[in-house]
């Protein structure tokens, strides 16, 4: 079949003052009508650059420096950009990885679809608001009448994503290139959002680009799938050949590190702590309801569990599910309508004032977004420092040490407590928030999903950090996830939650094997490579 795109000896670089960095070097690949091929790779191997280049969105420091990009006959490297223009979103559809910067915020869901249709098919404004509405019921989308007055905040981050993917192939594209489109996302709603690419790419021929580092998405949905590294594709073909039978040794790694329900449980390096059998932390009869307009709905309705000492307990479900918000009650960050929260045996549901701010040096708590959980104005030794000063604990000299050790803890070399966030990669940067997490000696972290904005490899490395802490301290974990691979790695116990409410829980290994919930076994069969 006749490719629709070819892309040969494709490089590009970014400039950083005077000098000049070459990120991609010599790119080959080609896509057919109806075809779904998967670009797959690490953070900083190329990818995303990849995706850039096809449609010249690259950031302002960034150029093509050679080879050519020839869409239809056309090689956008070349095309002037007022002809580029009219091929992007008409002839191009593009879905970026975060639907919370690519939508316009003082813009109705409904406007920003129309106003792509009449600037791409010349539709008419009443015409253009009609269709805007079919599109969204079209990507699945309840209400969508509703939906297009709403404005984005109003909606959830799956139905931001498909709004996305409506607007992608709102003008019938020839390709559309999807970057990370369903990387924050729980598995029951990646998995629609993905049918539904696959089924546009499959009844209208549309070539997709579905770029991403997870990689059971892509023995899942793609036909066939390239695998790059440091700005180079290594490796390509079939995905069954690629992922079943890895010619590389980068690639038998990526395979290696995909979280997965054929994982295996990550051991830790050295001697288990000797921790007491009780909990750390029960939580009893929580309850928490909310008022939005004019109406009052439960989000968290009768939940109990314990997390045992030295162990890990995952808190599993949906976005939507009360998972985050019963965990922020057990943290103390929100109040609970009704019931309790024991630690150690003993009731802080009512603590306040300074018997709160003291207790909380015991429970510690690490966010999913690295890149928001962090000061960007300030160092790495500030930052790890910052609650020893708060608490003042020890003298500045002390503080340096303790932060040393502490990067030493989870992995990092000591000049890394000179450097600024924004000098680091994801992964560096969830370690330095487990590091800041351990400063006051705490026997609780509760983790919101803690590695799931990471790639695979990374994400392996940042859960081995947990586990080997765990051991060497005792710690007990909240480990709030919608990702049953990661579960499979780190949980000793399971509590699964759904519409606010616990619908099963027990050891982790009997849930993965025989859950007994219609909703556990929904959940289990949504996870990317099951297919």
């Amino acid at each position: 079949m006749t490719a629709i795109l070819e892309v040969q000896g494709l490089t590009a670089a970014y400039r950083t003052g005077r000098s000049r960095a070459e990120v991609l070097h010599g790119i080959d690949l080609a896509l057919a009508p109806g075809e779904i091929v998967a670009l797959v790779g690490e953070s900083g191997s190329g990818k995303s650059t990849v995706s850039q280049c096809l449609v010249r969105r690259l950031p302002e420091n960034g150029e093509i420096t050679g080879g050519s990009v020839v869409f239809d006959g056309r090689d956008l490297a070349r095309l002037p950009e007022r002809a580029l223009r009219r091929v992007r979103g008409g002839e191009i559809g593009f879905v970026p990885q975060d639907p919370n910067t690519a939508l316009n915020p003082v813009m109705r869901i409904g406007e920003q679809i129309a106003e792509a249709l009449r600037l791409h098919t010349g539709a008419s404004r009443p015409a253009a608001a009609r269709r805007a509405v079919e599109i969204l019921g079209e990507v699945g989308i309840p209400d969508p009448e509703v939906r297009a007055r709403q404005y984005p905040h109003e909606l959830s981050g799956g139905m931001k994503q498909r709004v996305l993917i409506g607007m992608a192939w709102s003008c019938d594209p020839r390709l559309v290139i999807a970057d990370e489109p369903t990387s924050a996302l729980d598995v029951t709603v990646q998995a629609r959002i993905l049918d539904q690419i696959q089924a546009f790419a499959r009844e209208r021929g549309t070539a997709v680009l579905l770029v991403t580092h997870d990689l059971g998405v892509a023995s899942d949905r793609a036909d066939r799938t390239i695998v790059m590294q440091a700005g180079e594709i290594v490796d390509e073909g079939p995905t069954a050949e690629v992922l079943g039978s890895p010619r590389t040794e980068y690639t038998r790694e990526l395979v290696a590190a995909a979280p997965g329900l054929t994982s295996r449980r990550l051991e830790p390096v050295g001697t288990r702590a000797r921790v007491a059998p009780e909990p750390v932390l029960e939580v009893r009869g929580l309850r928490k309801t909310f008022s939005q307009g004019g109406r009052t709905f439960t989000a968290v309705d009768d939940v109990s569990f314990s997390v045992p000492a030295g162990r890990t307990l995952a808190l599993v479900g949906e976005s939507g599910s009360g998972k985050t918000t019963t965990a922020r009650m057990a943290a103390r960050i929100a109040s609970a309508d009704a019931g309790s929260v024991l630690f150690r045996g003993q009731d802080v549901t009512g603590l306040s004032g300074a018997q709160l701010r003291e207790w909380r040096r015991s429970v510690q708590v690490v966010y999913q977004n690295p890149f928001g959980s962090l000061d960007p104005r300030m160092s790495v030794e500030k930052l790890i420092a910052e609650p020893l000063t708060a608490f003042r604990v020890g003298t500045a000299a002390e503080r340096s040490s303790r932060v040393l050790g502490l990067l030493d803890a989870v992995r990092l070399p000591a000049a890394t407590a000179t450097r600024m966030p924004a000098e680091l990669s994801g992964g560096q940067r969830q370690r330095i928030a487990i590091a800041r997490a351990l400063a006051l000696n705490p026997d609780l972290i509760v983790l919101d999903e803690p590695v799931s904005a990471l790639d695979v490899s990374v994400q392996t490395q940042v859960l081995q950090v947990l586990v080997d802490l765990q051991a060497e301290l005792g710690l007990g974990y909240l480990f709030i996830t919608h990702d049953f691979g990661v579960v499979r790695q780190i949980a000793d116990v399971v509590v699964v939650m759904q519409s606010g409410r616990v619908v099963e829980q027990g050891p982790a290994d009997e849930i993965l094997a025989a859950p007994q919930s219609s909703y556990a076994r929904e959940l289990l069969a949504a996870v990317p490579g099951t297919r």
